[in-house]
């Protein structure tokens, strides 16, 4: 019979993380084979560490050469470490690239993904020369978008405010193929509750898509910052949850029409459109960071 003080050891405990990090050098947050990933780096650090190898799940899967101030990340140990060793040894045996800025024990209905309530993305743009005679820096040119267009900050702002509310994003999501087949089904009181043969698959494809793609944007808008001498465009960016390449393609959409590619009034009839061609391009990764995740 187990004695009550073996039975309490045995125990596992959930953990959080806010972890920091430079993803330039990573193929993302998710582990893959064969590849550098910010997952598979904790998973291995933690096993030579307490000798276990849970696999932390993240707020969400930033995607290659994507950034985070503050990614936050949740899994379970035995082993009894206090959170302050676990810190300090982590930040000793993980990548420079990689800071774990606090470790903490929490209730075990923690999840890092599930009890999100709301995360903030931050994407920055460093206009060149031309538009306003900056040189790219070196140091900088990991963290941000250099982008050669004049661009006018109150068009940019305009169309930042058209994506607050409740809206479709499908026209802003990277085009998926296989949704229908990882998808756990349609809205709930969809006609189609199974995956059928033949041309009633679009349809089934399509109640999939316009549930699993509403999103409620709280906040959306630009403003000027200084970093180091020179001046950037950050868009800041509060909502409930993003689709994949979500942030990046409203970038890359804004910066067309701040540059006069496309008219402001295209934007809201982009996102009636519900069609990923209709957008602007996918800014590149560099410039977006995961910035905060909220939880209540």
């Amino acid at each position: 019979m187990t004695e009550p003080s073996q039975a309490a050891s045995q125990q596992s405990r959930t953990w959080r993380l806010t972890v920091a990090y430079d993803g330039t050098d990573f193929h993302g947050w998710q582990i893959q084979p064969g590849v550098q990933t910010i997952q598979g780096e904790l998973q291995s650090v933690l096993g030579r560490i307490v000798g276990e190898s849970p696999l932390p799940q993240g707020s969400g899967r930033t995607d290659a050469g994507v950034h985070a101030l503050a990614q936050v990340a949740s899994f379970q140990l035995h082993a009894r470490i206090p959170p302050s060793n676990l810190l300090r040894a982590l930040n000793r045996a993980l990548p420079g690239s990689i800071r774990i800025l606090e470790a903490q024990i929490v209730p075990d209905k923690f999840h890092a993904r599930h009890s999100a309530v709301a995360k903030t993305y931050e994407y920055r743009v460093l206009p060149i020369e031309p538009a306003c005679h900056q040189i790219c820096p070196p140091f900088l040119a990991r963290y941000v978008y250099p982008y050669s267009w004049p661009l006018d900050l109150d068009t940019l702002n305009a169309a930042a405010e058209s994506f607050i509310g409740e809206h479709d994003f499908r026209s802003f999501a990277a085009s998926d193929p296989d949704l229908a087949t990882r998808s756990q089904g349609p809205p709930e009181g969809s006609v189609i509750q199974t995956r059928p043969p033949g041309p009633e698959r679009q349809v089934f494809v399509d109640a999939i898509e316009a549930h699993t793609a509403v999103r409620t944007v709280y906040s959306s808008a630009w403003h000027e910052q200084t970093t180091d001498g020179f001046n950037l465009l950050v868009y800041r960016v509060r909502g409930n949850g993003f689709l994949h390449h979500m942030v990046r393609n409203l970038v890359g959409t804004m910066l067309d029409v701040a540059r006069g590619y496309m008219h402001l009034k295209d934007v809201t009839a982009i996102l009636a459109a519900h069609d990923r061609s209709q957008a602007g391009p996918t800014a590149p990764a560099r410039g977006l960071f995961l910035r905060t995740v909220e939880y209540d």
